[in-house]
């Protein structure tokens, strides 16, 4: 199975060892043929690595409020594949800030989980890193999501839900007043 596949990947390990935080891989797979709805990050974090469960984290607790999902329902991986631009923490930067996912995992894997994925009918492109893979472009994130209606109803751009972005949310309400209700409807009909 492709799941297992990726959870047994080493590819990066050296460059893992190479981090300030020198972890091994942990690809987190989350998903199954069949799903629904596909959630695309950029990468798990150090919790995210330590538990083995993807966005269980406070990044997590907001994503699940912009989907309208309870956590069993977010984590039923029948309806929901989390597949996101790398499946392994990418460790530390110097400074203590998450390093980018390195391009070798979307290289390796991305077109064999693009097609076990084929039965998703909505898909939420989660940060910069995902969008600029999917849409092909080098808009900045608040421009993506901002043109949401150009790729809705099968896409929706969205920001990182991380806390860092809580001023990104504030500057932009029609996020909250326009696409999220939007993308709210668009969930619960994917998943009746």
């Amino acid at each position: 199975m492709l799941s297992d596949d990726i959870s047994a990947c080493r590819l990066c390990a050296a460059r893992f060892a190479a981090t300030r935080t020198a972890h091994v891989p942990r690809p987190v797979a989350w998903f199954r043929p069949g799903a629904r709805i596909r959630v695309i990050g950029q990468a798990p974090g150090m919790r995210v690595h330590d538990t083995g469960l993807p966005f269980n984290d406070r990044s997590g607790d907001r994503l699940r409020d912009w989907m309208g999902l309870e956590r069993d329902a977010f984590y039923d991986r029948d309806r929901i594949a989390i597949t996101p631009m790398a499946f392994c923490f990418p460790g530390y930067d110097a400074r203590g800030s998450d390093l980018p996912p390195p391009k070798l995992c979307a290289d390796t894997w991305g077109a064999r989980v693009d097609d076990a994925l084929v039965d998703v009918a909505l898909t939420l492109l989660v940060g910069g890193h995902a969008q600029a893979w999917h849409l092909r472009n080098r808009a900045s994130v608040t421009d993506n999501v901002a043109a949401w209606r150009d790729h809705a109803p099968r896409v929706f751009p969205l920001p990182h839900p991380s806390w860092r972005n809580t001023g990104w949310l504030k500057k932009n309400p029609w996020f909250e007043a326009n696409l999220l209700p939007e993308l709210r409807r668009r969930i619960a009909e994917v998943l009746q």
